[in-house]
């Protein structure tokens, strides 16, 4: 058994939406630790750019700013990518929405904003680029990892419908997918991450002691816990895990 390279990323190419901050980036840094070749995408270029520069100090990080919420931005995205990679090792699909407003009141536009991002991006992502993770899929898996949330596996107290909604269909979306690629060596997995900083949760980001007071642990999640997670997931260590989803929450999950 060899558990030295149990982890390691070490020669493998990533492709990171919403990379430039938050749970993304934090995955990112992660990755780059463990030896892969790390591409981030966010809607934002000079945002994105500048998460890039500051990770190249930590190994191979390239900046390719897309809008996912469109077949038209993914496709560019993948374009974009193929001018750097023929293969794909590891896709997370991170970029995320949310929207909160009164059942009374809640917007079309807030619905379609968010399931568009978080539900049908990754599945016409992951789709456009299975020709390429196939291609990665050879002397090791090649792995798609969602990032859903605690929202999707639990109800919170917040009127964030289209957000709840679309957290839950991507675990289900999760397992569907999984069903097809998992014959062509494309192992498909989610996190359901909990409270942690970033601009999505300016709670657990500007009130942490307030939001670890109703984690069980006691406090928000780290940057170690979410990148532990998603290593896990898409190195070796995680071969077998097909169509499940990861929480990582601190347990807060089970105590709303």
């Amino acid at each position: 058994m060899d558990t030295q390279n149990l982890f390691s990323l070490q020669g493998r190419s990533a492709l990171i939406t919403g990379g430039s901050r938050g749970i993304g980036r934090m995955i990112a840094e992660g990755f780059l630790a463990q030896g892969a070749r790390v591409y981030i995408s966010a809607r934002k270029a000079a945002a994105c750019d500048q998460a890039a520069q500051e990770l190249s100090a930590l190994g191979h990080c390239v900046s390719l700013p897309a809008d996912v919420s469109t077949l038209e931005g993914i496709q560019g995205l993948v374009a974009a990518y193929a001018q750097h990679e023929d293969r794909l090792d590891i896709l997370v699909n991170n970029a995320g929405a949310a929207w909160g407003a009164p059942y009374d009141t809640f917007p079309e536009s807030g619905w379609d904003k968010v399931v568009d991002l978080n539900m049908k991006s990754p599945f016409f992502l992951t789709q456009a680029l299975t020709p390429m993770l196939k291609r990665a899929a050879t002397e090791h898996l090649a792995k798609v990892i969602h990032i859903a949330s605690i929202d999707g596996v639990t109800v919170n107290p917040w009127e964030t419908y289209s957000y709840a909604a679309s957290k839950a269909g991507l675990i289900h979306l999760t397992k569907r997918m999984a069903l097809t690629l998992a014959p062509q060596r494309i192992a498909v997995s989610a996190i359901a991450p909990g409270p942690f900083a970033s601009e999505m949760n300016k709670d657990a980001r500007d009130h942490a002691d307030d939001v670890a007071n109703r984690v069980p642990l006691g406090r928000i999640g780290t940057p170690e816990d979410i990148a532990g997670a998603a290593i896990y997931l898409a190195s070796r260590a995680g071969d077998y895990v097909v169509g499940s989803t990861l929480v990582v929450d601190g347990g807060c999950a089970w105590a709303r």
